[in-house]
């Protein structure tokens, strides 16, 4: 197993409890169509101005198989990318995007079902003017991203397991997933109940009459 398939094995709820809010990316940025499958690899991050997509463009070409390119754009009034520059992608082995922005053609993407995070979707495309930045670090999401940071996404969100704790992030994640998937729902309830209850007698609560 790769470490790709080994981080996509484990929802990205169990990375949330290991690494809290801060490597969470914010709800705006989801799934584009209905289903994605859980996408994970190493990020290869692209920062592009305003208005300009020529460097995710750039990236398609430059981004290793298995990569998931990770974008902070410069707004989201115009489309980072469309139907063919999705499908080059695909055909070049990247894992899928994950763009702070938008992107346009979704029934093409949805239907060759490259998969793709983003803000939305607008017709207007990108101009290809002006210079950003190619694998170097960025901020998608309000995360800081780093070239090579594990990103793992799906219908529940997106976490970016910074590179240096990879492998602790997972280890305890796997702990987390394996610890729920051997308790029955009914001893999670009675653990469940005991602690609420444990709380609201902390806080002094009081039944109503």
């Amino acid at each position: 197993m790769n470490d790709a398939s080994k981080f996509a094995a484990i929802s990205p709820t169990a990375y949330a409890d290991a690494l809290g809010q801060a490597q969470v990316m914010d709800l705006s940025i989801r799934e584009l169509w209905p289903r994605i499958p859980r996408l994970a690899g190493p990020a290869y991050t692209v920062r592009c101005p305003a208005g300009d997509n020529l460097m995710l463009h750039a990236a398609i070409y430059r981004a290793a198989p298995g990569s998931v390119i990770v974008v902070q754009a410069g707004d989201a009034d115009y489309a980072m990318a469309g139907g063919n520059v999705c499908a080059i992608a695909q055909k070049r082995g990247i894992a899928g995007f994950v763009i702070d922005g938008v992107i346009r053609d979704i029934a093409e993407v949805r239907e060759a079902r490259f998969p793709v995070f983003a803000q939305g979707v607008i017709p207007v495309p990108g101009q290809k003017k002006q210079l950003g930045t190619l694998n170097q670090p960025i901020v998608c999401g309000g995360v800081r991203v780093n070239p090579g940071d594990m990103v793992v996404a799906d219908e529940e969100g997106i976490v970016v397991i910074p590179a240096a704790q990879q492998e602790a992030v997972w280890q305890s994640a796997q702990q987390r997933s394996d610890a729920d998937a051997a308790q029955s729902l009914t001893d999670w309830e009675a653990n469940h109940r005991a602690k609420v209850e444990q709380a609201l007698r902390s806080l002094g609560f009081t039944e109503a009459e």
